[in-house]
């Protein structure tokens, strides 16, 4: 499949999920603009809003609605989405976030060369994390189960 038939897919994907989302807003009485594009691959929905209702406490809500967002997916097509969504730039200030930590932690590897062990942190979470640590060329990886699995840094 060529780059233009795979991003053509995504956003009918995307478009899906965006009508789905269209008809939840509504039945909520919420108000909110949907922007529906492709990035790093996958379809992306974002929900700007000012509300942070559909986000939840730590993106619980968000995570139900992009799981929700990927059954829709499924439902139509018959194949399995890697959608993403955000809503109210959760996602975006929550890389931002990790990115920090990240970097905090690829530090005290450098200054100490002693393993950091992050707190627990989803798998979406967690790639970030391992993303920025083998920009910065140390290793990582992660540990336990969830939920506790984390992200543990070490000098390569």
């Amino acid at each position: 499949m060529s780059n233009t038939e795979t991003e053509a897919q995504l956003m009918a994907e995307g478009d899906l999920v965006a009508d789905y989302l269209e008809e939840l807003l509504d039945i909520a009485d919420l108000d909110g603009d949907i922007e529906n594009s492709v990035q790093d691959g996958r379809a992306h929905v974002a929900i700007d809003t000012e509300s942070e209702l559909l986000v939840g406490k730590d993106g619980e809500v968000l995570d139900a609605l992009q799981e929700l967002s990927r059954l829709v997916v499924m439902t139509e097509t018959g194949h399995r989405s890697r959608l993403m969504l955000d809503v109210a730039g959760f996602r975006q200030r929550r890389r931002a976030e990790l990115t920090a930590l990240a970097k905090d932690a690829i530090a005290e590897v450098k200054e100490t060369g002693e393993p950091v062990a992050m707190a627990p942190l989803n798998a979406y979470e967690r790639k970030i994390i391992h993303d920025e640590v083998a920009a910065a060329g140390l290793v990582s990886e992660s540990e336990g189960e969830p939920p506790r699995r984390r992200v543990v840094v070490r000098a390569s």
